[in-house]
């Protein structure tokens, strides 16, 4: 899920809303180009794709956290499972499993 939406956001222009072409002013504290290119802003279906893939994200964390199983794990104890669990699941390029 997640690998998806960063898939998604990285091939899209910066800009959701089409923007000139401008320059970052001297002295301010990004490493990176100051120079940024025209975007031409997101299609309404890239837009669309986003925001569903934002809400199928948030609505799986929400399925997670709210799971009947976290009321039998001690709640100082749920944050360490919680992390024990995602550590778990890690696959071997240091991501996280998506659960089917």
């Amino acid at each position: 899920m997640r690998a998806g939406l960063e898939s998604l956001v990285k091939k899209l222009p910066y800009s959701v809303e089409p923007m000139e072409a401008w320059q970052r002013p001297d002295g301010y504290w990004l490493a990176t180009s100051p120079a940024y290119p025209a975007s031409p802003g997101w299609s309404e279906h890239e837009q669309n794709e986003v925001a569903a893939l934002r809400a199928r994200e948030r609505d799986l964390a929400a399925t997670i956290v709210t799971h009947a199983f976290w009321n039998e794990v001690a709640a100082p104890e749920r944050s360490d499972a919680r992390s024990q669990l995602r550590r778990a699941l890690g696959n071997e390029d240091g991501g996280v499993q998506e659960a089917a």
